[in-house]
């Protein structure tokens, strides 16, 4: 049987004290302390994401990453879990993220893009356009669903999905 691991001594000997709690765990993962004490880590959420974005974390318990495409919410790591680790998607909202973009924006620093805004189906990310400068994105997050497709599709990793 393997042991819940100590998220921030794990964090303070990688050299990142007081950051163990920013990982993104797959949607309807029931609060943070109460996943890691009902996940085994056995994969079975992993093998069944559909988009691949699941992927091992820190003490083999699951996480999302964005950089390989998108959640499309299909409930399949839900499903596939047979420890309570997750809550009812019929009950509860996947999760309470949504998407950020940084100060490394293209649009930020005059150069055109248009990355995010193109990638996001839900259309939470629109640009303000002004005839003196590039159109910058900005995020409205109350239609912004967090599913991740704008953050692999920035050129310059300057949108990020989380609370």
């Amino acid at each position: 049987m393997l042991m819940p691991v100590d998220r921030s001594r794990r964090a303070l000997l990688q050299g990142r004290p007081g950051r163990g709690k920013d990982v993104l765990r797959p949607p309807w993962a029931e609060p943070e302390a109460r996943f890691l004490n009902r996940c085994t880590q056995c994969g079975d959420c992993l093998s069944a994401c559909e988009t691949g974005i699941l992927v091992k974390g820190g003490g083999g318990y699951p996480k999302v990453d964005f950089s390989r495409g998108e959640c499309t919410f299909c409930t399949a790591c839900v499903q596939a879990c047979n420890t309570g680790a997750f809550s009812d998607p019929d009950q509860t909202p996947p999760w309470p993220y949504v998407a950020t973009i940084g100060e490394a924006c293209l649009g930020r620093s005059g150069i055109y893009c248009r990355s995010c805004g193109e990638s996001c189906e839900a259309g939470a990310i629109r640009f303000a356009f002004n005839q003196y400068r590039v159109p910058e994105p900005t995020v409205d997050t109350e239609s912004c669903t967090g599913c991740g497709a704008c953050v692999e599709g920035c050129p310059v990793q300057a949108v990020q999905v989380g609370p």
